[in-house]
Parts: structure tokens; sequence; C-alpha cells
């Protein structure tokens, strides 16, 4: 149904420069999406223009160069780095004698190829469909069916055409229908995960800026990296307990990249979905990147347009070890940590990064002396039972004084009860290592630590 590169295909690769140079870093990240859809580019083709030909997207002259590129070459395939119009690209094909696939159709070949999940599949699936509609030209009139009957006398019956839009949006609506109901059954689950909240924290960023690496050093998982983009598609979930014990589920998501395909963030939503209803976004900027403020700007134009432009950011700075930087945290003008400057892959402020987490979300821990009356024996014991409680003693007059820690939005609600004080904060420990992971599935409970009983 869809054209796609076929393995190790010679493929021809064309971009211009619209109104200025053409950029080499464009190239390069052009050439990674040319060789991550199996595609073998042999030959580049770049110029200028101010504004596309309407015809052929290049003028003339640069369509035989092509064309004639092509040919020399032997190439199976002629990639633009553009999006070209329905009849831009048949023009194309019709002169060169070869398949021509545009920017947008190259994704979405490379979004098929990674999805793994149904729904993943499902999704693609109809971002193709959508992706090919726009593409059928009046090609097929040779292939009329019947004659028309009362009042079409002597006219044309179903055109192939007709034929071939006819199946694809019945085949859209299938999908579209099959689609909604898996929606539905995930919002049962996250109606059901809502009644016992546990912060989310979603991993967002450029593709390739090493959000997979940074997942995995913080969770202990083993999900798939590759120096390539959009090694990873399907999202992947997993429990994190930060320090002092506060369970957060951790999503890493698919990298964002230039003119993602519109009809690519419409249609695919099982990724997005972790983005968008996450309560902290991890935007892991690749810092070794001359053009990380570009991408930085680009990540954040794709989130205003799932919904997720409001969501609050803590930015990470990865691959420091690049750029011989210490691993430090910055903080914004009200206290709270904005920046984290780590490294993912040399372990480099990840425990700084983790404290931030907690501390953005609520939950930082502390470490302190809680002073319980004599009476309170009920309170003690519920303490014990959470397992916040690292040491005791019993004073002369009965009362009980315990060492616990606690989030810090969980200590004021304790010092409420009657007869509690707080008493001196005492250094945290040395962090541990995280608790492994365990996977994460739509009708996991995940109880709560800092939710008790007063």
């Amino acid at each position: 149904m869809f054209e796609r590169p076929r393995a190790a295909e010679r493929a021809v690769l064309v971009r211009l420069g619209l109104g200025g140079p053409v950029k080499r870093e464009d190239l390069e990240e052009f050439e990674q999406l040319a060789r991550s859809a199996g595609a073998l580019p042999v030959a580049t083709i770049t110029g200028r223009r101010s504004r596309p030909d309407p015809r052929f997207f290049v003028g003339s002259g640069k369509a035989e160069e092509i064309a004639t590129a092509a040919r020399a070459e032997n190439a199976g395939l002629i990639l633009f780095d553009h999006p070209l119009s329905p009849s831009q690209q048949r023009n194309l094909e019709l002169l060169s004698g070869v398949s021509v696939l545009d920017r947008s159709g190259l994704i979405l070949d490379i979004f098929a190829r990674r999805a793994r999940s149904f729904e993943g599949k499902l999704e693609v699936e109809l971002a193709q469909l959508k992706h090919q509609a726009s593409r059928l030209v009046r090609g097929w009139t040779h292939l009329e069916r019947q004659k028309g009957g009362i009042g079409m006398r002597g006219g044309p019956g179903e055109t192939q055409l007709e034929t071939d839009r006819r199946l694809l949006n019945a085949r859209m609506r299938s999908v579209s229908h099959r689609l909604e109901r898996l929606q539905q059954q995930r919002a049962t689950g996250r109606s059901a995960r809502a009644e016992i909240p546990v912060p989310s924290v979603a991993l967002v960023g450029y593709t390739n800026a090493g959000k997979s690496t940074l997942f995995n050093a913080l969770t202990g998982s083993e999900v798939y990296v590759a120096d390539q983009l959009f090694a990873t598609l399907d999202p992947t979930v997993r429990r994190l307990r930060l320090p002092g014990g506060s369970p957060v589920v951790v999503a890493d998501t698919v990298g964002f990249i230039r003119e993602l395909p519109h009809e690519l963030v419409a249609a695919f939503q099982s990724t997005l979905q972790e983005a968008r209803e996450a309560h902290l976004l991890l935007h892991v900027v690749d810092a070794s990147d001359s053009r990380r403020d570009e991408h930085m700007h680009q990540v954040d134009t794709v989130l205003d347009e799932i919904g997720a432009g409001g969501i609050p950011q803590l930015r990470v700075y990865n691959k420091i070890d690049r750029l011989e930087l210490d691993a430090r945290l910055e903080r914004s003008a009200d206290g709270n940590p904005s920046v984290a400057w780590i490294s993912a892959s040399a372990g480099l402020g990840l425990d700084l990064l983790r404290e931030a987490i907690g501390e953005r979300l609520g939950l930082r821990v502390q470490r302190l002396w809680m002073h319980l009356p004599p009476a309170a024996g009920g309170l003690r014991a519920r303490l014990h039972a959470a397992g916040v409680v690292r040491d005791e003693r019993t004073l002369a007059d009965g009362a009980i004084e315990l060492l616990v820690e606690l989030p810090a939005a969980e200590l004021a609600g304790w010092a409420a009860q009657p007869g509690v004080q707080l008493l001196e904060p005492q250094p945290l420990p040395a962090l541990a290592a995280c608790t492994p992971p365990e996977p994460y599935l739509e009708s996991d409970a995940v109880p709560l630590i800092a939710t008790l009983p007063y």
C-alpha cells in the first residue's frame, strides 16, 4: 500500500536552500534519516531557489540533473528533504522513471519500521493512509468500470482513482474505529490509576539527544539504544523510586525532529499521550550540539501542537562529558531546580537529577527527628508500617522520638497531629542505587508511601 525504501536501496538525496544556502547539519540529518529507512545514499544534489517551482519543486534544469544522477548511479529512489505536492511527486517520477519520496513519507516509513505495539502499528498505518490519500492522482482513467446507468448514459463509470479513494476511506474508518476502542481502554486504565496518584515524568527532546540512555541510567532498564534517528518509537514506562522511597512513573518517548509531519502528530498518540499527561517533562538536550537552541525551540513547538506546552519542564543538558564540564544543578528565581547538567552515558550528575525530580514534584525527602507524646502509639505504628522510620529513642517521660525520612510536602500534615513536634533536621545518607525497575502495566496500582492516613 505504501511506497517504502527497500533494504540497501540506492538513493539520490535532494536538498534545496530556500532563500539561503544549504546547511551542512541539515544534510547530515537527512542522510541519517535515509539510512534509518534502509536506503543507501549514493549521490546528493543541492541548490538554491527563492521559492519552490510549481511543477517539479526544483527548476526544470535541476530536475533533469536529478534524473541524470539517478540513472548514472543506478538508483531506484529519489528522496527529497522537503514536502512535495502530489503533482510535483508524480511529475518527478515521470521524468526520472524511479520512485520519489518526500520528507514526510520518509519519516512515516521509519515509524512504520520501528512500531512494535499493536496500537503503534495502527496509528502509523492511519498516518500513512492519510498521506497516501493526498497522493491519489488522476492516472487510471484507462481502467474505467462499466458505463453509468440512468441519467449517466454514455458517461464513464467508477474509475480506478475513485475505487482507490473509496478503499482508502473505508480502511481509514476501520483503523480509526479500532484506535478509538484502544484509547477507551487506556482511558479506563488511567482512571483506575488516578485513584492512587503516582507522579509521572516523561522524557522529551530532539531525536538522538540521549533520552533512552538517560532512561536506562535512571531506571536500570535495558531499552534499545542506538546512534540513529527514532531508535525508540513505542513508549516505554518504568517505575522509579526516588531517594527516600517515593515512587514515580518514568516514560521514554519518541524523539522530535524538524518538520515533523502534521499527519503523524495528529495520528500518532500512544507515545505523545505520555507527554501530555505527565506531571513533569524532562526536556533532554544534547549539550554538545551546536544547534541545541534551535532544536529546543522545535521541541517546544511540537509540545505546543500536542497540548503539552503548559506542563512544567526540567531542562536536562546531556553529554557534558564531551565538553569536559562538571555536573551541576541550576535554580530559577523562585529556588526551584530548572536546569541539570549531566552525562547519562558517563553517569555524571544522575544523583543531582533524581533529587531535582523529587523537589520539582514536591517529593524532596527530609530526614529529621519527630517527637511524639506517650499516647501516640497508633501514630508510631503507622510510621513504622510505612517504612519511613530510621531510628527510635524513648525519653524518660515516656515520649518517643523517631528519626524519619519523608517528603517535605508530607511533613506539615504529620506536624499538625496533636502533640507532634518536628525537631532538628539531619543530613541524608549517601544515595543508594535505584530500585530495580518493574514493568509498568495499565492495570498497575502503585502504592504511594507518602499518602498515609495521619
